[in-house]
């Protein structure tokens, strides 16, 4: 008896791709599809890019994999020092995995190793404080840290819980204020839960620059991420940013955090490192933090078999080489600014589309019900699946979400198009969705009369 594919999701009808080519890809009858959100914000120089087929090619011919506890390769140190240049000042060392959810999970283990070899192995610098409507991964630990309520579910029995402080989620405001009046109180309940818990218990605070999939392109207010710096630092936590989605040009800078001038101690990262060629991720490390290892044990108390494989590294080099050469984190900052006026445009005229936030090329637009009660669609609707297929119908694939209302209710999606895309592509993106998004109008506020 043949083997079957195991399918994410029996119950969803796709198509079968066999190619793709720029920012667009093709199923088995030829249709062409604008890949409006690069697979999962993965595919950043979109696809069948010869340069880095080339590279990955030719390490093949050479060696395909050498175990980081026996070898080093010349690859791995070519891409550390190519990720290392564009990563925020200090941030020097690069520890590489096969992607974001390795990447976090690693943060979370290097935050707790490097108190235990600076404090002593009795310190109780353990827990990450971390927020609600948050995506971090998929393995236990890294769903454990994270705030999406749907994709917990289920699992939760298994958790080691972390706690929470809430999202800046200035549309629906958990405190029930407006910005400035609010005084930032998203950014100060960090300091009022370490205080609550004792910093002493804390190693770390982690977060997206930007929330991607939990809510769809959040972006803080500019306030947000100083203030959060500067409480770490005051209680000696290490702050960990969450660049796997908004990492490597996607927000119009190399990473997210250069919009507001804050470091961190450790970023982690994936998806575009190596734009979907190869799985790639990694954590990029304060040079402290490594030192301390480094003239302590000696050795980071973790480890996968793909950790640092001389693919991956030169799927990495290549692909940091090629943004440098055609400038793309300028290009996803003009064409970003572009397709949000664009979507701005959306907005106003679609009586479901609630609110459009992002940055650069990457995007989310929530769906409501009403506009003016900002009332969402009850799961029931389907609301985000059904914008999904007829934009899919028109040729356009975007990245669906939902339950970050009450994680039951809520729908959103992402556009996030490869950072190559031009103003002609962005324009037929805009045309798309606008079609997709009326019909989908048309058919759920028919379904509530």
């Amino acid at each position: 008896m043949g083997g079957k594919v195991f399918q994410r999701n029996f119950k969803a009808v796709m198509p079968r791709v066999v190619r793709g080519e720029g920012i667009y890809l093709y199923d088995e009858e030829g249709k062409r599809y604008l890949d409006g959100c690069s697979g999962a914000l993965i595919s950043n120089l979109g696809h069948g890019v010869p340069e880095i087929i080339d590279a990955i090619t030719e390490q093949l011919k050479t060696i395909e994999f050498a175990h980081t506890s026996r070898w080093r390769s010349a690859p791995l140190e070519e891409a550390a020092e190519e990720v290392a240049s564009i990563a925020p000042e200090g941030l020097d060392y690069v520890w590489f995995v096969s992607g974001g959810s390795e990447a976090v999970e690693s943060a979370i283990k290097l935050a707790r190793q490097y108190f235990v070899e600076r404090d002593g192995v009795s310190t109780s610098k353990a827990l990450v404080v971390a927020r609600w409507n948050s995506y971090h991964g998929s393995t236990i630990g890294t769903m454990a840290v994270g705030g999406s309520i749907p994709r917990r579910r289920i699992y939760s029995p298994l958790f080691k819980e972390y706690p929470k402080i809430v999202a800046h989620y200035c549309y629906r405001c958990p405190f029930g204020k407006k910005y400035p009046e609010c005084g930032i109180a998203c950014a100060h309940q960090l300091e009022d839960i370490i205080k609550n818990i004792g910093s002493q218990y804390i190693s770390a605070f982690i977060a997206e620059p930007m929330v991607g999939a939990a809510i769809g392109a959040l972006v803080p207010p500019d306030e947000y991420w100083p203030i959060v710096r500067e409480i770490c630092d005051r209680y000696d936590i290490l702050l960990i940013a969450d660049e796997v989605m908004t990492g490597f040009g996607r927000t119009g800078t190399n990473f997210c955090v250069n919009h507001w001038n804050v470091t961190p101690d450790i970023i982690a990262t994936a998806k575009g490192m190596a734009a979907g060629y190869v799985p790639t991720g990694g954590i990029i490390i304060r040079s402290e933090i490594a030192e301390t290892i480094r003239n302590g044990s000696g050795a980071f108390v973790h480890g996968h078999t793909y950790n640092g494989n001389p693919v991956s590294g030169a799927a990495t080099a290549a692909v940091i080489r090629y943004m440098k050469k055609h400038d793309l984190v300028t290009n996803a900052r003009l064409q970003g600014e572009k397709l949000g006026r664009g979507l701005k445009e959306i907005e106003a005229s679609n009586p479901i589309v609630g609110d459009v936030r992002g940055r650069g090329l990457m995007w989310g637009v929530e769906l409501v019900m009403d506009k003016e009660s900002k009332k969402p669609f009850p799961k029931s609707k389907g609301a985000a699946g059904l914008a999904t297929k007829e934009c899919l119908e028109r040729g356009l694939v975007i990245y669906p979400g939902g339950g970050m209302v009450d994680g039951i209710d809520g729908d959103n999606f992402l556009i996030g198009p490869p950072l190559v895309i031009t103003s002609e592509q962005v324009d037929e993106l805009l045309a798309k969705l606008e079609e997709g998004l009326a019909e989908a109008a048309k058919k759920l506020l028919s379904s509530v009369e």
